[in-house]
């Protein structure tokens, strides 16, 4: 493979070739990936895995502008084929050892039987992987009995799916936002933005697409980051589910004269995600976790906490 043209590497790339795939054909960077990964394991935090999937999609994206710009320089084509490979792999050997951390699987396929899957898929989805807002009448009633739920949160991680949400969390942040402006950051798939929009919020949901090897971006997503996007639009309003731990977009949250209020949908355990040296840091915002939100995050299993920030007087 590294001796095709590159418009045939590239175009082999787009159709994400799995792992065991990429180490064949590239099997030094597999071996970099894997004292990377090694490295940050061994003397490192989960935050740390965040940011180094981080810099390794930063340096694809500004390696493929220059293509752009240098008009298929070799030398600079080469090192965005190797940048590409090296930032997917890094990807899929992370998800490949978190998914065996959490299932105790080491080694084959991790799945759902057939009554697990069924069950999950009805409670959570409305088809495929498009979630839905989930009844907790029934959530309640049958996510007890699956023996198997401890492998539905690595599965859909995988693809970019880090919770769910309740018809009533939807209910009761429709109630909070009201009539006000809102603007969701780091939208992702754009799920949260359409829930709370089918309930009648004027929300608009952004993203600067930095996690394209995970998340399956749409077209109501615009592609924006989010110092841009709360230039541009100056909400009352910001929302945020699951903001990677130790970003560097949410202090601008709290540098925007038009924000009254931030809603952080995260997990309690803070390695996990947020960024806690903005939130105690910024001085502006008194800020504290609404137990009754949290609670209607799932699964419960994620101990996830919602933190509402308000602007003071």
């Amino acid at each position: 493979m590294k001796n095709q043209k590159p418009d045939n590497v590239l175009q082999w790339l787009k159709s994400k070739p799995s792992l065991e795939m990429l180490a064949a054909e590239f099997p030094e960077l597999r071996e970099t990936v894997r004292n990377d990964l090694a490295e940050i394991v061994a003397t490192g935090t989960a935050s740390d895995i965040s940011v180094y999937l981080k810099r390794l999609s930063r340096s694809e994206r500004l390696l493929e502008k220059q293509c752009h710009g240098m008009r298929g320089d070799k030398k600079i084509v080469a090192a965005y084929i190797r940048q590409s490979v090296l930032t997917r792999m890094a990807y899929l050997a992370t998800k490949q050892h978190l998914v065996s951390e959490a299932t105790g699987i080491e080694k084959g396929k991790v799945c759902f039987n057939l009554l697990n899957g069924f069950v999950a898929q009805k409670l959570l989805f409305s088809r495929d992987l498009e979630r839905k807002p989930v009844s907790l009448f029934w959530f309640r009633l049958f996510w007890p009995v699956l023996w198997q739920k401890r492998f539905l949160m690595p599965l859909v991680q995988t693809e970019g799916i880090y919770c769910f949400y309740s018809r009533q969390l939807i209910s009761k942040l429709t109630a909070v936002i009201d009539k006000r402006s809102c603007l969701e950051i780091a939208a992702g798939d754009g799920t949260l933005t359409r829930f709370l929009a089918d309930s009648g919020v004027q929300i608009t949901a952004t993203d600067d697409y930095s996690w394209q090897h995970e998340v399956k971006y749409t077209a109501s997503v615009e592609k924006i980051d989010a110092r841009g996007a709360l230039r541009k639009y100056a909400p009352e309003v910001v929302i945020c589910s699951w903001p990677p731990a130790g970003n560097s977009f949410e202090q601008q949250v709290f540098r925007t004269r038009s924000v009254q209020q931030y809603i952080v949908i995260c997990s309690r355990h803070r390695f996990a995600a947020g960024n806690w040296n903005a939130y105690q840091e910024q001085s502006l915002f008194d800020y504290k976790e609404d137990s009754k939100l949290s609670s209607l995050v799932l699964p419960p299993e994620l101990d996830a906490a919602v933190y509402v920030f308000k602007r003071k007087d």
